[in-house]
């Protein structure tokens, strides 16, 4: 199959697929005499998982290091795309429910609950929570313990909500004054852990400094947790966070 013709399968553009081949994403054969790309079906399926992994919105780098990790078995990666895609169809059900119900409470002049409201945003966390860290928060503490948060988050209240978005953006702006600092054991830095716990308590049913620890040194096992505060506050954050709660957790 040429690229053209895998365009016109695929539905994404023939410069795209040149641009998969730059990258080393998805590397067609090239016949020597003409220098045009064939794509055979080994090809064709990759794509197709190169395209389920976009449609989920990860970044390319990460989608090539996925395909090409040793044992990399397609049908467990399939399945956990369908599981991902039906937690994001959980997720749009639920806010385009709570949209339903707003307009019929304008049109109606009925009152709706507070809780109704934010519903399809709580369920939003509990989704993403699942799609990017599922799995390694059930295999550091259980299925009950993720159970419990989910059950928490669904739970949480109007205030608790609008709470907990406060606490987070606290965290990051005290974070960022204390890494200017550059001393995790100083008075501020301990007020960052001290929010990174608050924030913590909206998600978790039991708090000790023990778990506290072990998720501050998940996070520097895991690039998607360095560059979630990275991203927000500065480089090198994830790892002065955990130094923080380190000391905070000694204290």
């Amino acid at each position: 199959m040429y690229i053209h013709e895998l365009a016109k399968l695929s539905g994404i553009t023939t410069r795209t697929l040149r641009y998969y081949d730059e990258i080393g994403l998805l590397i067609p054969e090239k016949r020597r005499d003409t220098g045009y790309r064939i794509y055979h079906q080994q090809h064709i399926d990759r794509l197709q998982q190169i395209l389920f992994y976009r449609e989920l919105d990860m970044p390319l780098d990460q989608i090539k290091d996925i395909l090409n990790a040793e044992g990399f078995e397609q049908l467990k990666s399939l399945r956990q795309h369908q599981d991902a895609l039906l937690l994001k169809k959980q997720y749009i059900n639920g806010l385009l429910e709570t949209v339903t119900k707003t307009i019929e409470s304008i049109e109606d002049g009925i009152t709706m609950t507070n809780e109704e409201k934010f519903e399809g945003f709580k369920q939003q966390i509990i989704n993403e929570n699942e799609r990017y860290y599922g799995e390694e928060i059930r295999n550091k503490y259980g299925e009950d313990s993720v159970l419990g948060t989910y059950s928490m988050v669904r739970n949480m209240t109007e205030e608790q909500y609008q709470t907990m978005q406060a606490i987070e953006g606290t965290l990051l702006a005290s974070l960022q004054e204390a890494m200017k600092e550059g001393n995790p054991a100083s008075e501020l830095a301990l007020e960052v852990a001290e929010h990174h716990k608050q924030w913590l308590s909206f998600y978790w049913p039991k708090y000790t400094k023990e778990a506290h620890v072990g998720l501050a040194q998940m996070y520097m096992e895991d690039q998607r947790f360095i560059e979630y505060y990275d991203s927000r506050v500065a480089p090198g954050a994830t790892q002065f966070l955990t130094a923080c709660i380190v000391h905070y957790a000694q204290g």
